[in-house]
């Protein structure tokens, strides 16, 4: 029954499915960007949004892929374009919560670092929804394994960091290969020129929805302090021992300075580690499990590398460089202080960049005040102890492995708890698993002197 609510998902015309979807996984209420976008993309308009990560995008645009998604036709229907790896597999992962009543509906990543074995496997059998990066999904297209002439919807995730990795002619590419009378969706976290002449050549006569900005800092302490490049490690250092946030991000502009910051973090006994895009796959896969399991406090990144990122209840976000626009540090410190949680952001800033903080002041609408970040006795120096750690299995789905096995083997002799056990991630032939950190040992013994579904593994404790 629709409600009276104008927010709520029951008042759009979705097919029972989806509504039926909805409700297993508490959707309730529409975010302001679903209750702008949802009319026009249910109505097949193209639709050009300004949205940033963590506003609800992916299921405004998944439920207008699915609703109207013939799930009886085998046939490539829908295609989103997202910049990394990370973003396709939470947007693809978010996608079949919500298909989860619809049967039969076959959903698939294609993208870079992963084995194009696996991927051409998938694909001789089309699957109705592709969600992938430019480079892998146009190596599909010019070999042909990739099919896009059914297309009836067309998404650019996070459109502006695509654009700024250098994805457009790749993006131009791939839409050649779509028929022109698609439904085109563009989503983007900034709204500038180079984004409103794609949407003009790919778009037509597009619905521009957008939502405000939480540009004047609501629920996040905004705390700036001068520091000279010869001086930014030791005040960062210095903020880390004053503020001991649990978890953060900080973000550097460039990879190589990810690296290095993140070596000197390490050696100063703090848990960090580094995602930028030097790295291989397996190596920024296990920095964002061992962030997201909270068995490292510290993760230092580009804007670039850390696009996306399905992180709960960050912190803390520290700009050791000074971002190189307004919307970039809205878009940074965004990540902190959500769902309603107070939230802390740190910027370190050179005094030759006063003038990029009068920009900022002008745009974010206050006065930007700066604070002095005092040092530390060594005695009393905060290094945060992250409450787990994650224990790597070497099977996985390819297995048959659930992470109800894993809880039970853990479990079975009553030495641990389900308490003891964190979050678990089962990839296709490695598995995660987060246990309190002083029962990590315990667990390591049980899994590799006991079978796992009948299997004997081999599991080790991976180190920050």
């Amino acid at each position: 029954m629709p409600s009276d609510n104008p927010t709520s998902f029951t008042t759009l015309p979705l097919r029972p499915e989806l509504l039926q979807a909805l409700q297993a996984v508490e959707y309730v209420n529409m975010t302001p960007i679903q209750a702008k976008s949802a009319t026009p993309i249910l109505a097949g308009s193209d639709v050009l949004a300004q949205a940033e990560t963590g506003s609800g995008k992916t299921a405004a645009f998944a439920l207008g892929v699915l609703n109207k998604l013939d799930n009886s036709a085998l046939r490539t229907q829908a295609l989103i374009i997202c910049p990394t790896r990370e973003l396709s597999d939470q947007v693809a992962a978010e996608i079949r919560r919500l298909a989860s009543a619809m049967a039969n509906t076959r959903i698939i990543t294609l993208c870079g670092g992963k084995p194009m074995h696996d991927q051409l496997t998938a694909l001789k059998h089309e699957p109705h929804i592709v969600v992938g990066t430019p480079g892998r999904l146009k190596s599909h297209v010019i070999k042909g394994t990739l099919r896009l002439e059914n297309i009836q919807t067309l998404v650019l995730d996070e459109a502006d960091r695509m654009l700024d990795m250098g994805f457009y002619d790749d993006i131009m590419f791939i839409l050649g290969a779509t028929e022109p009378d698609k439904q085109t969706l563009l989503f983007s976290a900034t709204y500038t020129s180079e984004i409103d002449s794609v949407s003009k050549r790919i778009q037509n006569h597009p619905e521009i929805v957008k939502t405000e900005s939480p540009s004047n800092g609501a629920q996040i302490n905004q705390v700036f302090a001068f520091a000279s490049d010869d001086q930014k490690t030791e005040s960062l250092l210095r903020a880390l021992d004053s503020y001991a946030p649990e978890n953060a991000i900080v973000f550097c502009n460039r990879r190589d300075q990810v690296q290095k910051l993140c070596d000197e973090l390490h050696s100063d006994g703090f848990h960090a580690r580094a995602i930028h895009g030097d790295l291989e796959q397996r190596d920024r896969d296990e920095a964002l499990i061992l962030f997201a399991n909270k068995s490292i406090s510290l993760l230092i990144a580009t804007d670039v590398a850390a696009r996306g990122l399905d992180i709960d209840a960050l912190s803390a976000v520290i700009n050791y460089d000074f971002p190189q626009d307004s919307e970039t540090y809205v878009h940074r410190i965004g990540r902190t202080g959500r769902a309603g949680l107070e939230g802390l952001s740190i910027t370190l800033v050179d005094p030759e960049q006063m003038h990029r903080i009068r920009s900022l002041e002008e745009f974010l609408k206050l006065e930007i005040n700066f604070s002095e970040i005092k040092k530390i006795p060594d005695n009393r120096r905060n290094r945060v102890t992250p409450p787990t750690q994650t224990l790597l299995i070497s099977a996985g789905k390819k297995d048959k492995l659930r992470p109800g096995d894993i809880v039970g083997t853990l479990t079975a002799n009553s030495v641990l708890s389900k308490d003891d056990i964190g979050k678990i991630k089962v990839l296709a032939r490695s598995s995660f698993v987060a246990v309190n950190r002083d029962k990590a040992s315990t667990a390591l013994s049980i899994l590799n002197e006991n079978r796992v579904k009948k299997l004997k593994v081999r599991a080790r404790i991976i180190h920050s």
